[in-house]
C-alpha cells in the first residue's frame, strides 16, 4: 500500500464527533479511531505495506465519511464502519488492501457464526453459569469495575477484598474436591488444565492438600519436565521458540509413563531446566501405589493425545480460567488473556529468565495454542474453577506499568509486531486506569497470586 497524491497532502478530519458505537452484540462502547487504524494497517501488512502513517490518514477519511453519514438519532454500528473502510480503500486506489480486509472480515464473520452455533448447542460444561456466578459475586463485593476497585483502595477496604477473594477461591476448590471424592472408587488421575498463567500449579497443590485431609495420598507428575530439549524446537522469523504447542512435550513418553504408573511400575521421570533449555541428566523415580492418586498440572491436560493411554473413567478433569468480570473505564469487560499476560510477565521475569518484552512478543504463540489445543476440549471437563483475583491488577501495576510506554512506542510502527502493539496499548491503558497497591504483605503466603509475584510458602 503506497500513498496516493491526495494522501501525500495534509488531509485530516476535524476532531471526531463520534463518541459511541454499537457492537454486534448490541453493547454500546466508546468509539476508538485507533481500532480502524489497526484494521487497515493489518490488512496492508498482508500485501507488503509498512506505512502506518498512511493507515492513520485513511482512518481519518473513514471517520470523516462516518460523520457525514451519521444519523443524529442513531449510533453508528461496527458493520457501518467496516462498510466505509471497504469503500474508502477501494476509492483511494488500494484494491489489494481492500481485498485483504474483505477476506479478513468474511473469515471472522464465519468464525462468529460457528461460535454462536456452538453456544446454542453447548451443555453446562462451557462456563456460562460460572461466569454469571462470578459477575454476581463481583457486584456483591464492590469489585466489578476499575472504579469500584480503586474506591476500595481509597477507602481502606482493599485488604478486606483480598480476604474475600481468598475465601471464594478456597471454596471453589473445596467444591471440586467433593466431586472427586464422590468418584473415589474409579478416579486414579486428576488433571488440572487451563490456559497459561491461569493458576494451574497453585490449584493443583491446594487440591492435593484437600484430598490429603480426606485420607488420600497424592503424587504430582509435573508435565513441564517432559519438554524436548530446546535445540529440537522450531524457531520463527524472530528466532522465538514455541513452548505452547503440546507437541513441544514428549507425548509418547508421557503416555508410556502414565500407563506404567497405573500398572504399578516404577518410572524415571525426567527433569527439565528452563534456564538451560535442556533435560538434566538426573531423573526422579516415581511409583503410584493403589491408595494413591496422580495429579497432573498441565497447560494441555485436556488435549486428547496427552493422556490417550488412560481410560476416561479413571480421569477427573478440572479446568481453571481467570473468569474476571471487571469493567474498564469504557464499560467493557477486561479480557481474561490480558490478566494472564501480566501474570506471566511477572513470573517469567524472576522464574524463567524472560524479560517482560520477550513474554509480550511470545504471547501470540500462547493464544494460538489455547485456541487450538484447550478451548475445543472444554466440553470434557468435570469442574471449572475460577482463578480470577479482582485485587491483582493494582499489584501488577507496581511491577510492570513502567515497561508499557516503551512497548507502545517501539511496536507502533513495526509492521511485524502489530499483534504486540495492539495488546501493549490495550494493557497500557488498562494499567494506567488502576491505582497502584504497594503493600503485598496483605496477600496470604499461600495465595494463588504468589505463584507470580513470589513469596509463596509453596515451591514452584
Amino acid at each position: 500500500m503506497t500513498p496516493t497524491d491526495q494522501e501525500r497532502g495534509s488531509f485530516m478530519s476535524p476532531n471526531s464527533r463520534i463518541e459511541k458505537i454499537v457492537k454486534r452484540n448490541g453493547q454500546v462502547v466508546t468509539f476508538d479511531k485507533e481500532k480502524i487504524v489497526n484494521a487497515i494497517f493489518k490488512a496492508a501488512i498482508q500485501v507488503g505495506g509498512e506505512d502506518r502513517r498512511l493507515a492513520e490518514i485513511l482512518a481519518d477519511k473513514v471517520v470523516h465519511q462516518l460523520e457525514l453519514s451519521k444519523n443524529p438519532e442513531a449510533l453508528p454500528s461496527v458493520e457501518e464502519v467496516q462498510d466505509i473502510i471497504e469503500k474508502e480503500l477501494i476509492e483511494s486506489g488500494h484494491a489489494k488492501t481492500a481485498k485483504e480486509f474483505i477476506l479478513y472480515r468474511y473469515a471472522h464473520n464465519k468464525l462468529r457464526q460457528g461460535v454462536e452455533k456452538q453456544s446454542a448447542t453447548s451443555s453446562g460444561n462451557i462456563p456460562y453459569k460460572k461466569i454469571w456466578q462470578t459477575l454476581t459475586w463481583a457486584i456483591d463485593h464492590d469489585c466489578y469495575s476499575v472504579d469500584k476497585i480503586n474506591a476500595r483502595i481509597e477507602n481502606g477496604t482493599f485488604p478486606q477484598l483480598v480476604e474475600e477473594v481468598t475465601e471464594k477461591y478456597n471454596a471453589d476448590i473445596a467444591s471440586a474436591v467433593e466431586k472427586i471424592i464422590a468418584r473415589k472408587d474409579d478416579v486414579r488421575i486428576v488433571i488440572i488444565a487451563g490456559p497459561s498463567s491461569s493458576g494451574k500449579t497453585t490449584t493443583t497443590i491446594k487440591v492435593g492438600e484437600h484430598l490429603k485431609e480426606q485420607g488420600y495420598e497424592l503424587v504430582s507428575m509435573e508435565l513441564d519436565n517432559y519438554y524436548f530439549d530446546l535445540e529440537h524446537h522450531p524457531r520463527d522469523e524472530f528466532g522465538d521458540y514455541d513452548f505452547e504447542t503440546p507437541e513441544a512435550l514428549d507425548l509418547k513418553l508421557i503416555n508410556q509413563h502414565l500407563s506404567d504408573l497405573l500398572e504399578g511400575k516404577t518410572i524415571q521421570m525426567p527433569r527439565y531446566n528452563f534456564k538451560t533449555g535442556k533435560r538434566e541428566q538426573e531423573t526422579d523415580p516415581m511409583k503410584l501405589e493403589k491408595n494413591q492418586i496422580l495429579l497432573l498440572d498441565s497447560l494441555h491436560g485436556l488435549y486428547g493425545p496427552m493422556t490417550d493411554s488412560v481410560s476416561e473413567e479413571k480421569k477427573f478433569k478440572l479446568y481453571i480460567e481467570t473468569l474476571c468480570q471487571i469493567k474498564n473505564k469504557e464499560g467493557e469487560f477486561i479480557r481474561w488473556t490480558d490478566v494472564r499476560l501480566l501474570r506471566r510477565m511477572v513470573r517469567d521475569s524472576w522464574h524463567r529468565s524472560y524479560n517482560p518484552r520477550q513474554t509480550l512478543e511470545h504471547w501470540h504463540y500462547v493464544r494460538r495454542s489455547e485456541i487450538q489445543h484447550i478451548i475445543p476440549f472444554l466440553g470434557t471437563v468435570d469442574h471449572i474453577i475460577d482463578g480470577s483475583l479482582p485485587y491483582e491488577l493494582p499489584i501488577y501495576k507496581k511491577h510492570l506499568f513502567h515497561h508499557f510506554p516503551d512497548f507502545v512506542k517501539d511496536y507502533r510502527e513495526d509492521p511485524k509486531r502489530q499483534d504486540a502493539y495492539i495488546r501493549a496499548k490495550r494493557v497500557h491503558d488498562l494499567l494506567e486506569s488502576f491505582k497502584t497497591w504497594e503493600d503485598e504483605e496483605v496477600v496470604p503466603k499461600d495465595a494463588l497470586i504468589r505463584e507470580y509475584i513470589g513469596g509463596s510458602i509453596y515451591e514452584y
